[in-house]
């Protein structure tokens, strides 16, 4: 099997914010040549997948300043340094929506953009929901929604879903509703 191994030679930070850092990294490719990989290094975040009662799933909407427009989202955030990911989904429930649950389960995590960031998403999902008062954070302006699968899938045909976690939720409940339906 081919070792693809890029070995760094010399790894330079450009910018460190509050959430991202950005790295300019020189490696030495698996044939001997050097080449440059420009780096964002994220502390990971958390989602979660949160249906109703009543079979809806928990959405955000909030505008997202990179694509100059709000979205409806799954609950989600960052974790904090040495955070516990199934605590920090339950904290961001909280935060977010005002619920808190009787059981989360793990669902997947995944490199959401590996080819230029470390950041990993773990996401969860919960049916056992208990209503409860939201705790914005101070920076944090959103509205709550709950939808049916039916209504989630139109706002994805009309990008009004477009990032790719609240994607996956709503392709995961088509793909959980199909199996309890058999």
């Amino acid at each position: 099997m081919t070792d693809f191994t890029e070995k760094t030679i010399r790894s330079q930070s450009i910018f460190k914010g509050k959430i991202i850092e950005l790295c300019v990294d020189e490696v030495e490719l698996p044939n001997g040549k050097l080449a440059t990989r420009e780096l964002i290094k994220h502390p990971g975040a958390v989602a979660v997948i949160a249906v109703t009662d009543e079979g809806k799933l928990v959405l955000v909407k909030q505008f997202r300043k990179p694509l100059e427009r709000a979205l409806f989202e799954i609950p989600a955030g960052k974790l904090d340094p040495g955070e516990d990911p199934k605590a920090c989904a339950l904290r961001e429930l909280k935060e977010e929506t005002g619920y808190t649950c009787r059981d989360i389960e793990h669902v997947v995590s995944f490199g959401t953009s590996p080819g230029f960031a470390d950041e990993v998403l773990h996401i969860y999902y919960t049916d056992t929901l208990i209503s409860g008062e939201r705790h914005l954070d101070e920076d944090e302006f959103l509205d709550n929604y709950e939808v049916t699968l039916e209504e989630a899938l139109k706002l994805m045909k009309t990008e009004a879903i477009f990032d790719a976690k609240t994607v996956f939720a709503v392709q995961f409940l088509q793909m959980k509703q199909g199996q309890s339906s058999k």
